[in-house]
């Protein structure tokens, strides 16, 4: 028997039943995984929220996305209600201004504009120096918790070396620095989404 000539049109078909094969096989394990890591990114996020509104595990949670008051991206807020009730905002924000680029935090917010709690999310920070910005290094951002930004001089959240309030970490200013940008962009943007909404913070939130 004569033995097949390869043609064009004979590796073009081979080639196309390789690829069909590969695609039906990639888009059978999407669907089969989709669900569990979509679900794992909730729960993560849901977490994140959590840390710096606690009871957000057991309450609604509503996402807005928000351009950032100085116009530099957008921001996600959540808002975490107990029915109509507001418990408090979370508001996933960042900084351009690491010592190893951006960094992405998770602040909260009470009604009066004070943070209730805040943690880094996202860093690219030298091991053992700007990575206790976390939690789970070091208990360094406990000191942001119960500020009223509002309240400081200018309403600007600052380390000490640049005549602030905040104490730096040891040999890793810079991203103490960006930590508290991130933090100062979350309420800044806060605070005119409220102004925008004729909603004034509650008293006792500004001075």
């Amino acid at each position: 028997m004569a033995k097949k000539e390869s043609t064009f049109l004979n590796m073009t078909l081979t080639l196309f039943v390789i690829t069909a094969i590969a695609a039906a096989g990639l888009a059978s394990v999407y669907n089969v995984t989709k669900d569990p890591i979509q679900k794992a990114k909730d729960e993560k996020l849901k977490t994140a929220i959590n840390v710096v509104v606690p009871g957000a595990d057991k309450a609604q949670i509503e996402e807005k996305e928000i351009p950032a008051a100085d116009g530099s991206g957008n921001l996600v807020f959540y808002y975490v209600k107990n029915g109509d009730d507001l418990i408090g905002t979370a508001v996933k924000t960042f900084s351009n201004n690491g010592f190893g680029g951006v960094i992405t935090v998770m602040v909260g917010f009470d009604k009066e504009g004070k943070i209730i709690d805040s943690n880094v999310l996202e860093h690219k920070e030298t091991p053992g120096l700007g990575d206790k910005s976390g939690k789970s290094v070091s208990s360094w951002n406990e000191q942001f918790k119960g500020m009223d930004i509002s309240s400081m001089k200018n309403s600007e959240l600052k380390v000490k070396k640049d005549g602030g309030q905040v104490d730096a970490i040891t040999a890793a200013t810079i991203t103490s620095r960006a930590y508290c940008d991130a933090i100062q962009r979350a309420f800044n943007t806060y605070i005119k989404t409220l102004t925008e909404n004729n909603v004034e913070p509650k008293e006792g939130g500004n001075e």
